[in-house]
């Protein structure tokens, strides 16, 4: 692959822009592009994102992972979090951890989860600001952003703020996905997460064959597996078609301005892993694989 050209872009967010968010969230208005040169938002193809990877830490990476749910955007996003040295921020922890913390916001977070349904954009502005603002005061620099942003207001409030030079678009056909969701296991009592499906699907209309071995948890924590209560095909597919509806188009948001980068994922991590170190110019920390396992 074509070595990627590294976009010029401000520092990490600030502590004010984080804010500033917050209040075009509020108000309904997106920021307008400032010295980030941007335009208003157009449906078209671009070019192929290009990205420098220069060590880590000679640069600040500011990334975001898209894809649908359950296609493993936390897995490899965390992967390449402990490779570059950069926070991985995965909004659905950020309300997996409020609704443990039975906060203001729990009750209402549990029902729309439950359900279901996409979190509003002023819940998750809310629990990302606070987290920007906990990594600001901690020197973090760099981020690499998972869940958000999901809606092109999301995006172009964030555009607003601070540049992101690459968004990695992971893709998994459908009936995939809905098997591995519906395998995706958690012990109660360690916290682990697991997955006790095995996935051998055929080629099919064009798409190729995919296998995907199960992810199982130690002797200890097989009897204390549960499933999430939101893992019902009902919700899952459910979950899905909500993200084809509202988070496609963020996509072609990004795909126009020449940042996106699609990844088809060929299989489990075994296959999938070193595939994605290559395209992303990243070959020179194959050999850290075990240490970001």
């Amino acid at each position: 692959m074509a070595a990627l050209t590294r976009l010029s872009k401000p520092s990490f967010t600030s502590l004010s822009s984080v804010s500033r968010i917050s209040r075009c969230l509020y108000s309904g208005i997106a920021p307008e592009p400032g010295s980030h040169g941007s335009s208003p938002y157009s449906p078209r193809l671009g070019p192929k994102p290009n990205l420098s990877v220069k060590d880590p830490k000679d640069r600040n990476v500011q990334w975001v992972f898209l894809g649908s749910p359950g296609v493993g955007k936390g897995t490899y996003a965390s992967r390449l979090s402990n490779l570059l040295g950069v926070p991985h921020i995965a909004t659905g922890d950020l309300v997996r951890e409020e609704l443990a913390a039975s906060g203001p916001l729990s009750k209402e977070l549990s029902e729309i989860v439950n359900q279901g349904k996409l979190v509003s954009d002023e819940i998750i502005i809310s629990l990302l600001s606070k987290r920007l603002e906990a990594g600001g005061a901690k020197g973090e620099l760099g981020f690499i952003l998972d869940g958000f942003p999901r809606t092109i207001r999301q995006a172009e409030i964030l555009e607003g703020v601070t540049e992101i030079d690459l968004v990695l678009n992971l893709k998994l056909r459908e009936d995939v996905l809905v098997e591995k969701c519906l395998g995706r296991r958690m012990c109660s009592q360690c916290g682990g997460n697991f997955n006790v499906a095995s996935i051998n699907v055929k080629d099919s209309n064009g798409s190729p064959a995919i296998s995907m071995a199960p992810l199982l948890p130690p002797p200890h924590c097989m009897s204390k597996l549960v499933t999430r209560a939101d893992d019902t095909e009902e919700v899952v597919k459910h979950r899905i078609h909500v993200y084809n509806e509202k988070s496609r188009p963020v996509e072609e948001f990004y795909r126009s301005r020449g940042k996106l980068l699609e990844f088809d994922l060929p299989g489990g991590i075994p296959e999938s892993w070193p595939k994605l170190l290559e395209v992303l110019n990243l070959d020179e920390y194959k050999e850290k694989q075990s240490a970001a396992a």
